[in-house]
């Protein structure tokens, strides 16, 4: 099997855009949560997100996109630029590669349901849901959609633009398996390579949710916290006193490469993505399995693919929502996987500080864990404190680590049962 290594960073969080500016954030705990500004949220119970206030897309708009642009959603925009990001970090020279050799995998929550002209009455009152039709077809019976309106919300759409940016001319893939999605992209990404379907892979996730609709429809699940603290301190995953995740949006991609292709040409690498796993729970809907076990197979397997035992794993970069019933489940499944070494396993969950970002919260996830073993600096779950008899692992609290990190393991959990893990090493 060939080796692949990750040899460019992208991204665009709530507390900072581009590698070094996300980095310096998540390193010093600083929050990129706030109140809402994109919409008029005063009517909503929840009124807070970890929302991206402005991004620059014009530097990637090649001759392809021009056209498109007027009809890219949120998620593309933020994934477009990310992938950007990600290819000059990367060094690539896309002149001189066989476009057929490069590929594209992308990950996503949900199906992106664009309509703002129509959310704000499902938020006013939810008997207004019944004048859906007439609201799209109009009084008269006709239609109103825009003729590429279709386009907007088609999930692969993402992966198509980021293709165009990079004339990416090989495999191209959507993963849509709801908060794991970016997790399973960048595992699918790094077995294409392995296996020898490609050379070069943009993978990642990128995702927006935060609209009317949407956020009325995580309250009226009860996954949404409706803490009356300061922005920056509602989401506190593993925290005795948290009581649902805070919604974000963003994107994340890493450049992953063969290896031998990445060392010839003198590139950068940040870390070699060594083992991927994925499981489902098949036990409900919305509520994980309590004991984990389905974490723990994805867990286990991804060990196994990277041919390491436990002990080896020197980091945990946590799925960690600051939902009552997820954290409870991870802390279990790293338990079960890790044994009484996880009690000095350190783990931690970036979600603290850019809220939750669904289908690109894996590949945001990804990024930091990179980074980590580029640095050797843990970042902290900022918000803790108070302990959970649930929870009683080492979820760095409130303060970055130094610590020399070798080999590092993220977590992704998605509704419906999906579980995912990522097993990354260092190079060096």
């Amino acid at each position: 099997m060939r080796r692949v290594v990750v040899s460019g960073l992208g991204i665009v969080s709530p507390n900072g855009i581009g590698r070094e500016a996300f980095w310096h954030a998540c390193c010093e705990g600083k929050s990129g949560v706030s109140q809402i500004s994109t919409f008029d949220s005063s009517r909503h119970p929840v009124q807070i997100a970890g929302e991206i206030k402005s991004v620059d897309i014009e530097p990637y708009l090649v001759s392809g996109l021009r056209k498109s642009v007027k009809i890219m959603n949120r998620a593309a925009r933020f994934a477009l630029v990310s992938a950007g990001q990600a290819l000059a970090d990367s060094g690539l020279d896309l002149d001189r590669l066989n476009p057929e050799r490069v590929g594209v995998a992308m990950g996503t929550g949900v199906i992106p349901y664009d309509l703002p002209e129509i959310t704000p009455a499902l938020v006013r009152s939810a008997d207004e849901v019944g004048q859906l039709n007439s609201a799209i077809l109009g009084e008269q019976g006709q239609q109103s959609i825009q003729p590429q309106w279709i386009l907007r919300q088609l999930p692969n759409m993402i992966a198509a633009y980021i293709s165009i940016l990079a004339n990416a001319q090989g495999p191209n893939t959507t993963i849509v398996t709801a908060c794991s999605a970016a997790t399973q992209a960048i595992g699918e990404a790094f077995r294409l390579i392995r296996r020898g379907d490609a050379d070069v892979m943009l993978a990642g996730g990128a995702d927006s949710r935060i609209d009317p609709l949407m956020l009325l429809a995580y309250t009226a699940l009860g996954a949404l916290s409706r803490s009356h603290r300061p922005p920056s301190a509602v989401s506190r995953p593993f925290d005795g006193g948290r009581d649902g995740f805070v919604l974000g949006e963003g994107a994340g991609i890493l450049v992953l490469e063969e290896a031998e292709h990445a060392r010839r040409r003198g590139a950068t690498i940040y870390a070699e993505v060594t083992g991927f796993g994925s499981s489902f729970d098949a036990q409900g809907i919305t509520k994980p399995d309590p004991d984990g076990k389905g974490a723990a197979r994805a867990m286990s397997w991804a060990l196994d693919e990277a041919q390491i035992d436990a002990s080896e794993v020197d980091y945990i970069a946590a799925h960690g929502t600051s939902t009552r019933l997820n954290d409870a489940m991870e802390t279990a499944a790293v338990k079960r996987v890790f044994g009484e070494k996880a009690h000095k396993l350190p783990l931690s969950s970036i979600k603290s500080m850019i809220g939750h970002l669904i289908g690109a919260a894996g590949a945001v996830s990804a990024v930091a864990m990179a980074l980590t073993l580029r640095d050797g600096v843990l970042p902290p779950t900022i918000n803790y404190e108070q302990p959970d008899p649930q929870c009683d692992l080492d979820y760095v609290p409130n303060q970055a680590r130094e610590v020399r990190v070798k080999t590092a393991l993220a977590n992704s959990f998605g509704f419906g049962g999906q579980n995912a893990a990522l097993v990354m090493r260092s190079w060096n």
